[in-house]
C-alpha cells in the first residue's frame, strides 16, 4: 500500500473534523438539533468523503468508477451524519434559524461559503435567538394578568386593588390611618335649593354623627350653607336644575356607597318633627325591611294608601287601596311599595335599584312600582315605618326649575315630563323582561309591567 503524504487538503480536512468535535463539546442550540443538523452535516460529509476518496484512491477504494464512488460517498455521509445528529438532544425547529444562504449552498455545490463560516453563522444566529426567546418567556411569566379582577384592572396584583370607595372626608396631613376618628355607618342625601335651608337644617339635625351628609344643589348655591356648622362636614355636589335621581345615578354608585349599611335619598320638603333616624334604623332591622320609608301624615301630601301612617303600628307592609287598583294583594300599590320622596335602601337593595335607574329618565316616576324587583319576597322586604313618621310638605321647588314653553308655566312642563317618563320606563322594563324570556324560550308571565 502506498504511503499517503500530508497535503494542504488533508490538513484542511482535519481542521474541519475538529470543528465538528468542538461543536459537539460546545453544546448550545446547534448541539441540541436532531432534525436539522444532520441535514447540514450530511452535505459537509459528502465534501469530506469526496476529498478522502481523492487522497486514498489506491488504498481503500482501489479505482472504483465514478458512479460507484459517488454512491459510496453519499451512503457513508448519510450514516456519518445520522450517527452524529442522533447523539444530540432535540431542539424546537421554530427556534433554530439558519441563514438563507444555506439553502442556496445545498442547491449549488460550487457556492463559495466555507464550512467554518456556515457553522459560525448558524451558531451566532441560533444563540442570539435563544437568548431573545429566553427573555420573552421570562417576560411572559412575569406579566400579571388576573381575569377575576375588576374589569380593566386585570394587569394589577389583586392585593393593590381597592374596588370600593366612600364619602369620608380626610385631612391633608398626618398619618392616613389616623384621619378618621369614626367611620359613619349610614348615608343621607338631600337634593336642595337654598330657599329650603331652614327645612334642611331641621332635617339634618335628626340625623346623628353616625351619618354622612350629602347635599345635591340644584340651584348652584353652595357656599351660603356654611352658616350651618354641620355644613362644614357635609359633602356638597352642585349641578344646576338637576333632580335627585340624576344625582343618584351619577354620584351614588353602589361601589361608592358600599361603606354604608343604609342609604336615605330624600327630598327637601319633608317635616321631621316626629322622626329620629337612629330609632328608624332599629325598626328597619327589627322587621327585616330592605326598602322602606317613614309613614306619611294623613292630612297632607298623601297619594297612596300604602304610605299612609297607621297610628298603632310600628311597621306595616300591606294595605287596602281603592277598588280595582290592586290585582294582587302582594303587589303594588297594595304591598311591596314605597314612594320616591323619602326612600331608604339597604346596601344590597340599593345595588340593584341603582342599576335599574335610567340615565335619561331623571324624575324617577314609575321607579316606585318597580322596586319590588330588587328584593324577594318583596311584600315582606318592603314596608312603611309608622312609628317614625314625616310630613310631606309638597313644596313645588322643582317645578320652578322648569322653563315656560308653548304658553305653559314652568311647573306644567315639568309635570308633563314626569308623566312621559313614567310611560317610557314602564315600556322599557316590560320589553326588557319579554326579551329575557324570549331568548331563553320561556313563556313570560301574564304581566311584566312595573
Amino acid at each position: 500500500m502506498k504511503n499517503v503524504t500530508t497535503s494542504p487538503n488533508s490538513e484542511r480536512i482535519s481542521r474541519e473534523i475538529s470543528i465538528y468535535s468542538a461543536v459537539e463539546k460546545r453544546g448550545g442550540l446547534i448541539s441540541r438539533s436532531r432534525s436539522l443538523l444532520p441535514f447540514l452535516i450530511v452535505t459537509k460529509s459528502e465534501k469530506i468523503m469526496a476529498k478522502l476518496g481523492a487522497i486514498g484512491r489506491s488504498g481503500f477504494f482501489r479505482k472504483p468508477n465514478e458512479s460507484m464512488r459517488l454512491i459510496t460517498t453519499t451512503v457513508i455521509g448519510v450514516v456519518f451524519g445520522f450517527l452524529i445528529g442522533s447523539s444530540f438532544p432535540p431542539v424546537n425547529i421554530t427556534k433554530l434559524h439558519f441563514p438563507s444562504s444555506i439553502l442556496s449552498y445545498i442547491e449549488d455545490k460550487n457556492s463559495g461559503i466555507t464550512t467554518q463560516a456556515l457553522l459560525n453563522h448558524a451558531w451566532t444566529s441560533a444563540n442570539t435567538h435563544n437568548i431573545s426567546d429566553s427573555n420573552l418567556n421570562s417576560d411572559d411569566i412575569l406579566k400579571i394578568y388576573v381575569p377575576t379582577n375588576p374589569r380593566g384592572a386585570e394587569r394589577l396584583p389583586p392585593n393593590i386593588i381597592v374596588p370600593e370607595s366612600d364619602f369620608y372626608l380626610r385631612r391633608l396631613w398626618g398619618t392616613p390611618s389616623q384621619d378618621l376618628p369614626m367611620k359613619q355607618k349610614y348615608l343621607v342625601t338631600f337634593t336642595v335649593g337654598y330657599n329650603q335651608k331652614n327645612n334642611i337644617d331641621a332635617a339634618v339635625r335628626k340625623f346623628s354623627e353616625n351619618f354622612t351628609i350629602v347635599l345635591f344643589h340644584y340651584d348652584g348655591r353652595t357656599s351660603e350653607w356654611d352658616e350651618f356648622e354641620w355644613s362644614k362636614r357635609a359633602i356638597h355636589i352642585s349641578a344646576r336644575k338637576q333632580t335627585k335621581w340624576w344625582y343618584a345615578k351619577r354620584f351614588l354608585h353602589p361601589d361608592i356607597v358600599a361603606s354604608y349599611e343604609y342609604i336615605f335619598i330624600w327630598d327637601e320638603d319633608l317635616g321631621v318633627e316626629h322622626f329620629n333616624a337612629e330609632e328608624y334604623i332599629k325598626l328597619v332591622r327589627k322587621h327585616g325591611l330592605e326598602i322602606s320609608q317613614p309613614g306619611l301624615e294623613a292630612n297632607k301630601g298623601l297619594t297612596w294608601q300604602m304610605t299612609k301612617r297607621i297610628g298603632d303600628r310600628e311597621v306595616h307592609k300591606e294595605t287596602e287601596e281603592r277598588p280595582g287598583w290592586c290585582t294582587d294583594p302582594h303587589l303594588p300599590p297594595c304591598a311591596a311599595f314605597v314612594e320616591i320622596m323619602a326612600p331608604v335602601f339597604s346596601r344590597d337593595a340599593w345595588r340593584c335599584v341603582w342599576h335599574m335607574i335610567q340615565n335619561d329618565l331623571v324624575h324617577g316616576w314609575g321607579l316606585d312600582f318597580a322596586l319590588r324587583k330588587c328584593v324577594q319576597p318583596a311584600h315582606e322586604k318592603i314596608g312603611v315605618v309608622d312609628s317614625q313618621w314625616i310630613i310631606h310638605q309638597v313644596v313645588p321647588s322643582l317645578g320652578n326649575q322648569g322653563q315656560a314653553e308653548n304658553g305653559k308655566a314652568p311647573w306644567e312642563g315639568v309635570r308633563e315630563r314626569c308623566r312621559r317618563e313614567w310611560k317610557i320606563f314602564q315600556s322599557r322594563i316590560a320589553e326588557a323582561e319579554k326579551a329575557y324570556y324570549r331568548e331563553r324560550g320561556i313563556t313570560p308571565p301574564n304581566s311584566t309591567s312595573p
